[in-house]
């Protein structure tokens, strides 16, 4: 900020501008291959933040443009086209920057003196450089949507809580903090109610273009993605209903499929995910079809599609049965909290990640069968063991309960598309216990083994901060410490919300 430092003038910008081109210049054509893995890493690391403090100076120079009425001396009407126009940005990079310095930066008020930042938490660890430009964009959308009569000091503590969350987790995180915040904050659906969101919703399909392709665009509900997430898992994996391979009418939507042939499939599958998510729907729809009056046409219409059983099912009223993922029936698992139940207010996560309201998650609970996991104040799912080397169908409930996605730090994956993981491997006599599984990606999973480059995976004790979680030990290249991490991203919504409902209470907001 202007007021925290000396002036610049000419000179002092000319002299930190050749710091920066010696330091780019050195690092691009110096080579780095004197240094370690260590080196390189911690490198990385550091120039990571050095980046960030410059993104800082972002806020600083759009608040002295603005002042000085520059986007008006350059003929546009505000600063997002003044900084397209000057910087060749985006329209998006230009308003987001602006958005961040009007949180963020530091104005002069009319007297000529500094007002308070709006957000000085956020601003402060952006400038420190431990916070990124997403970070703070993130905090900014959360907290631009809190209802407006939280009181003050719980939207700092808020604000204070997912800069916390900032310093060690990813952005990417920051929406699903952001729904349970706002369903704590918001149980009454004042800000986003389930009639705004059913309002919104629609699909679009555009008219078919001289190649015959259609576009489809549009919103959906969080029910219709809970169930299309769940139907997905399985059939727009890499392998199945693929369209363009020979033996793909064994791997439709209603067969029984091996897994030796699946694998054998996967192999072969050069489609991109959105391209498996369109052969996916495609034979979705196609096991919907009705059947045929005549046995002749049935049996003729069911080698086309390959789903007869299916459309029989289909106009005799009775749901599709789609086999089952990753030893679990094809359908939605919804876990809420009992405290959250018992209040009707708060959210419930799906095994693909997302989010429903309670009122959402019970309504399709009574119209569909999911399965619903209804976990304690402690989040514990009740303990299961199994003598065989897959794990049971109750087993990977509670897996999904406890572990919520794959458990490698920093993974992203949902349950629906992660496998039981033996931690002590099965080959090495580990049970096949709850207290020995874990929920891991297939990408992940491979990751794990004996080797110098190879990952651990441990169960961690009592002592732990993370008890009954499963943590993994990266190779010495990446952590020489062998600390065991544990993934947060899918946890750290809840954690976050929960601190949120006790600053609330002790605030006296009216939610939670």
């Amino acid at each position: 900020m202007n007021s925290k430092g000396e002036s610049l003038d000419s000179t002092g910008v000319s002299a930190l501008m050749t710091v920066v081109t010696n330091v780019n210049d050195n690092v691009l054509h110096g080579g780095l291959n004197h240094l370690s893995d260590i080196d390189v890493v911690e490198f990385m690391r550091r120039l990571e933040i050095c980046k960030r403090q410059l993104a800082a100076l972002d806020s600083t120079l759009v608040i002295e443009a603005s002042e000085r009425d520059l986007p008006r001396k350059a003929g546009v009407k505000d600063a997002v086209p003044f900084l397209r126009q000057t910087l060749g940005l985006s329209r998006y990079d230009a308003a987001v920057r602006v958005k961040i310095a009007a949180a963020c930066g530091e104005f002069l008020g009319a007297d000529g003196k500094p007002r308070p930042i709006t957000l000085t938490a956020t601003a402060n660890a952006f400038e420190a450089g431990v916070i990124s430009r997403d970070h703070v964009r993130g905090i900014v959308d959360i907290m631009t949507h809190l209802p407006a009569e939280v009181p003050a000091p719980a939207r700092t503590e808020t604000e204070a809580l997912l800069v916390e969350h900032c310093v060690t987790g990813m952005p990417d995180d920051l929406p699903k903090i952001g729904r349970e915040i706002l369903a704590r904050l918001d149980p009454e659906g004042t800000v986003i109610s389930d009639a705004d969101r059913r309002r919104r919703r629609g699909i679009t399909i555009s008219r078919p273009g001289v190649d015959g392709m259609s576009k489809i665009e549009g919103w959906l509900t969080p029910e219709l993605r809970a169930l299309l997430d769940a139907i997905f898992a399985k059939l727009a994996r890499p392998g199945m209903c693929n369209l363009d391979d020979t033996d793909a009418e064994i791997l439709t939507a209603t067969a029984r499929v091996e897994s030796k042939v699946l694998e054998a499939a996967a192999r072969r599958d050069r489609r991109d995910a959105a391209q498996r998510t369109h052969d996916a729907l495609f034979a979705l729809v196609t096991a919907l079809q009705p059947v045929a009056d005549s046995a002749a046409d049935a049996v003729a219409s069911t080698a086309a599609a390959g789903a007869g059983v299916a459309a029989a099912a289909a106009k005799a009223g009775k749901p599709v049965k789609l086999g089952k993922h990753r030893g679990l029936p094809v359908e939605v698992v919804v876990t809420m909290s009992l405290a959250d139940l018992e209040r009707g207010a708060g959210v419930a996560t799906t095994a693909s990640g997302g989010h429903l309201s309670i009122n959402e998650a019970l309504k399709l609970a009574k119209g569909s069968r999911p399965v619903l996991a209804v976990l304690d104040k402690d989040e514990i799912p009740l303990y299961l063991a199994h003598g065989e080397r897959l794990a049971s169908s109750g087993q990977r409930l509670a897996l999904i309960a406890r572990d919520r996605g794959c458990t490698h730090p920093g993974c992203d994956v949902p349950a629906s598309m992660c496998a039981a993981h033996h931690v002590i491997d099965w080959a090495k006599g580990g049970p096949t216990d709850l207290n020995n599984l874990a929920l891991v990606c297939d990408h992940h999973h491979a990751l794990v083994n004996d080797s110098d480059n190879g990952w651990q995976t441990v169960m961690l004790g009592k002592d732990s901060a993370h008890p009954g979680r499963v943590g993994w030990i990266a190779p010495a290249t990446l952590d020489p410490s062998h600390t065991p991490r544990v993934n947060e991203h899918h946890h750290v919504g809840q954690r976050v919300a929960t601190a949120v409902d006790s600053s609330c209470r002790r605030w006296g907001a009216r939610a939670a």
